[in-house]
C-alpha cells in the first residue's frame, strides 16, 4: 500500500513550472557538475510543465486531464462536437439526440489477483452544463460510462435511454456497464425518485442508489445539505471515486470553483469486479427527448489508483446562454423618401397587417392562461404545416384531417390535427384533460404536445410518427408494394409495448386513463418500429380508488365492451376488452367485424373461437406471414386475445397480468370458453349502443358527445 502511495503521489503531484526558473540570474561560479545538474532538471521541468491539446502531455498511460477541449484528441459520435471556444458539446437542443465522447485510449480496470480478477480503484472528475429554457421540462441528462470497448453504442435509444442503452439491452449483465448518472427527467419506467437526481447505475437505468442533486457544505456544517438544479445553466463538478479495497462507489458534487466536500453525496457500496472488463473504454452518454435541452463537458479528467488530476478552472471555457441574440445596430439610416412614397408603403403595410392578423386570429379565453405553455400558437402551426397544404396531409376521416409539420424554431416534426368543436360548453373541461394528458412520458404512448383554438376549429399537437399507423401496415401490405408485410417479431414486440403502454395508462400514472379507442389504426410506428398509442380524443381521466362517471358511450364498433351497451360506464376493463380485440386482430390479420359475400358480419373472435374448439388455433395466424413465426408466441397472443376479449368483464385480467402473461411471469390460466358465451357477443355488439357509434370510423362525432365532470352531456 506505502509503495502504490509514493507511485500514485509521483504521478500527481502538480506539475513544476519553469518561469520562475528562467528569472533567476545565472550565477558566475557554477561548475560543470553543478550546470549539468541545472540542465537536466530545467528538462524535466519543461517535461512536466508543457501541456498540449488540453490534456497532459506527461501523464502517464492510466491517467489523464482536459481543461477544456480545443485540439483534444476525443472520440466523438452521434451529436457530440468541440465547439471553437472548447466546449464539449454533447447535444445542440435537437429534439430525440443522443451523443457520445470517449477517451481514445482503453484503460485496464482489471487485475489478476491470486487467480481472482478485481476492480482496480479509479478516480474521475468533470465539469459539466446542462442548458433549458425550463428546468422542470428538460431531457434526459448526462452518464459518464464505463464499457467494453466491443459494446455497440450506436445501438442504443435516445430519451430516457440517455443514448446508453435500448428497450432489450437495458438490465442485461452481458453489457458490463458501469455510469453515474446526472438524470433531469423523472422516468417511471425506471423507478426514477424525482426530475433532478443523481444515481449509480450497473448495466441498467434502474440505479442502484440514488438522491436528489446537491452536495454538504463544508462551511455550514458537514451535515447540513444544499440543493442543486442540473439544468440550472451553471457549471458545476462532479468527482466520482471507486475504492477497489472497500468496494464502494462515492459520488460528490459541488458548484465551480468550490473545494470538493468532505462528505460525499452518494456513497454506495458495490463490488465491480463482477461488472467491469479487463480492459475498457471511459466516456460520456448524452440525449434528448421531447424537450429542448444542451448538455456540455467543460473539464474532465480521471486516474487509476489514486485521485484524478486538478481540472485548471481558469482554463475552462465559458458555458453559453440562452436568450435572443443582440441585433447589430444599423449601419446606416434610410435615406429620406417622397412623402407619396411613404403614403403608398404605410398603406401597403397596414393592409398586410390587417390580412395577417385575420389569418392567424384565435380564439382565447381568460381561463387558458393556466394553460399557456401548452397552447401553440396558430401561427406557428399554419408556418409548421405550410398552410396546411395537401402534400402535408397524412389522413382524412370522420374526425378532420391530420397534417405533418415541422416547428420553424426547434425543427420538430408534428402531426397537427384538426377538429370541429363547439366552445360554448365543456371545452374548459376539455381542454383541462388535453393538458394532463400532455404530460404522460412512455415510450410506448404518443406524445400529446398541446392544442390551439381557432374559429370553430381545435387543433390538437401531437408527436409525428414517421412509420405512420399499425392498420396501414397489416392491411396495406398487399396492395402497396413499397410497405411490407410485418413478420411476427414486430408484430409480438408491438404488441407487448402498447400493454405495457395501458399498464401504465390504467395503473402507473397520477391518475387513471381510459383510452376508450384502442385499434390498430390509433397504433402508431416510430422509426423503430416499435408501437405508439395514440390518439387520446376520447380518453377519460379519473383519481385512482374512484369510479369514472357516466357517459354517452364513445369508440369503434367491433371493438365496444358488450357491457357498454348497459351501463354506458368506461372502465379499464373494457379498455381490456378492446385490446384484446386488437391482439387478434394483429395476430390474425383481420379487422374484428368484418363482411361476408352474403353481406353477413362475421366477427373474428368467433371465428378463432371456432378454430380454438377443433384444435387448430394456430391456423388463425395470418397466411400471409407463410407459417414464418414462433408457434408459442403466437399462441400465446391468441390465448391472451380470447382472454381479454371475453364478454364477461368478471373474466377479463387487468393489464398487469397481461404483462406478465406476455413476458412469462406466470402462465397464461386455462379458459374453457363455451360457443354460447362468445356467440353472444354478435348480438351484444348491436344492442344498447347508439347509432352514431356504430359508424366506422367514429371518432369525430364521439369526441364531440364527450360528458362533463358535472354528468352533463356536450353537444
Amino acid at each position: 500500500m506505502q509503495a502504490k502511495h509514493h507511485q500514485w503521489r509521483r504521478h500527481f503531484l502538480p506539475p513544476l513550472r519553469s518561469t520562475k526558473l528562467c528569472r533567476c540570474r545565472p550565477r558566475p561560479r557554477l561548475t560543470v557538475a553543478r550546470t549539468k545538474l541545472l540542465s537536466v532538471s530545467l528538462c524535466i521541468v519543461l517535461a512536466f510543465g508543457v501541456e498540449a491539446g488540453g490534456a497532459s502531455a506527461g501523464s502517464a498511460a492510466d491517467q489523464f486531464v482536459y481543461s477544456g477541449f480545443a485540439g483534444a484528441n476525443v472520440t466523438l459520435d452521434g451529436a457530440a462536437v468541440v465547439t471553437p471556444s472548447g466546449l464539449l458539446e454533447l447535444t445542440n437542443g435537437t429534439l430525440r439526440q443522443k451523443a457520445h465522447a470517449m477517451h481514445p485510449a482503453e484503460l485496464r480496470f482489471r487485475e489478476a489477483s491470486n487467480g481472482t480478477a478485481t476492480a482496480r480503484s479509479f478516480s474521475a472528475s468533470f465539469v459539466f452544463g446542462i442548458l433549458c429554457p425550463d428546468a422542470d421540462a428538460c431531457g434526459h441528462g448526462i452518464v459518464l460510462f464505463v464499457a467494453p470497448a466491443s459494446y455497440d453504442l450506436a445501438a442504443a435509444f435516445p430519451s430516457q435511454y440517455i443514448g446508453l442503452v435500448n428497450g432489450s439491452t437495458n438490465g442485461d449483465p452481458a453489457d458490463h456497464l458501469f455510469g453515474v448518472e446526472l438524470d433531469t427527467d423523472q422516468n417511471n419506467e425506471f423507478r426514477d425518485i424525482n426530475g433532478n437526481h443523481v444515481g449509480v447505475d450497473v448495466n441498467s437505468l434502474v440505479s442502484v442508489s440514488s438522491t436528489s442533486a446537491g452536495y454538504y457544505d463544508d462551511d455550514a456544517g458537514r451535515g447540513v445539505f444544499r440543493n442543486l438544479t442540473l439544468a440550472s445553466g451553471e457549471a458545476m463538478q462532479v468527482w466520482v471515486d471507486y475504492d477497489g479495497e472497500q468496494k464502494r462507489v462515492d459520488v460528490t458534487m459541488a458548484p465551480l470553483r468550490m473545494a470538493k466536500p468532505s462528505r460525499p453525496l452518494l456513497s454506495t457500496a458495490y463490488d465491480l469486479s463482477t461488472v467491469l472488463t479487463d480492459v475498457a473504454r471511459v466516456g460520456f452518454s448524452s440525449a434528448t427527448g421531447s424537450f429542448n435541452s444542451r448538455h456540455y463537458v467543460l473539464g474532465w479528467s480521471f486516474a487509476m489508483d489514486g485521485p484524478a488530476p486538478a481540472i485548471d478552472i481558469a482554463k475552462l471555457p465559458k458555458l453559453p446562454r440562452f436568450g435572443p441574440k443582440h441585433r447589430a445596430k444599423l449601419a446606416e439610416i434610410i435615406p429620406p423618401v417622397a412623402t407619396a412614397a411613404v403614403i403608398l408603403a404605410v398603406g401597403a403595410i397596414a393592409v398586410l397587417l390587417v390580412r395577417r392578423r385575420l389569418r392567424y386570429t384565435e380564439v382565447r379565453e381568460d381561463w387558458e392562461v393556466e394553460f399557456g405553455p401548452h397552447r401553440f400558437s396558430y401561427k406557428d402551426l399554419f408556418n409548421a404545416t405550410e398552410g396546411f397544404k395537401n402534400k402535408n396531409l397524412l389522413g382524412v376521416g370522420g374526425f378532420g384531417r391530420v397534417y405533418k409539420g415541422v416547428l420553424p424554431v426547434s425543427k420538430m416534426e408534428i402531426a397537427v390535427k384538426k377538429v370541429s368543436h363547439d366552445s360554448k360548453q365543456g371545452m374548459k373541461e376539455f381542454i383541462a384533460e388535453v393538458v394532463s394528458i400532455g404530460r404522460l412520458q412512455h415510450r410506448n404512448l404518443v406524445q400529446l404536445l398541446g392544442y390551439c383554438r381557432r374559429k370553430g376549429e381545435l387543433l390538437l399537437v401531437y408527436e409525428y410518427m414517421s412509420n405512420g399507423s399499425l392498420d396501414k401496415h397489416l392491411y396495406g401490405g398487399d396492395q402497396n408494394h413499397d410497405m411490407p408485410i410485418l413478420n411476427w417479431d414486430q408484430r409480438f414486440r408491438i404488441i407487448k409495448g402498447i400493454a405495457s403502454g395501458l399498464l401504465y395508462l390504467h395503473e402507473e400514472w397520477e391518475k387513471v386513463i381510459i383510452h376508450r379507442d384502442i385499434k390498430a389504426s390509433n397504433v402508431l410506428l416510430d422509426n423503430d418500429m416499435e408501437g405508439r398509442l395514440g390518439d387520446f380524443g376520447l380518453a377519460r381521466l379519473y383519481d385512482h380508488g374512484t369510479d369514472p362517471h357516466t357517459t354517452h358511450v364513445v369508440g369503434t364498433i367491433g371493438y365496444l365492451a358488450p357491457e357498454l351497451g348497459r351501463s354506458s360506464k368506461a372502465t379499464p376493463l373494457s379498455d381490456v376488452f378492446a385490446f384484446g380485440m386488437f391482439v387478434l386482430e394483429v395476430t390474425c390479420g383481420q379487422r374484428p367485424i368484418r363482411q361476408s359475400s352474403n353481406g353477413d358480419q362475421l366477427l373474428l373472435v368467433d371465428w378463432v373461437v371456432e378454430h380454438w374448439h377443433h384444435g387448430s388455433l394456430t391456423d388463425t395466424v395470418d397466411a400471409r406471414l407463410h407459417g414464418s413465426y414462433n408457434i408459442d408466441e403466437a399462441s400465446l397472443a391468441l390465448k391472451i386475445g380470447l382472454l381479454c376479449s371475453h364478454p364477461l368483464s368478471s373474466v377479463r385480467p387487468s393489464m398487469r397480468q397481461v404483462s406478465k402473461y406476455l413476458s412469462g411471469d406466470i402462465p397464461v390460466p386455462e379458459l374453457a370458453p363455451t360457443h354460447r358465451s362468445f356467440e353472444s357477443l354478435a348480438l351484444m355488439q348491436n344492442e344498447g349502443f347508439d347509432s352514431y357509434v356504430m359508424s366506422y370510423p367514429s371518432s369525430m362525432v364521439t369526441m364531440t358527445t364527450m360528458s362533463s365532470p358535472s354528468g352533463e352531456v356536450i353537444t
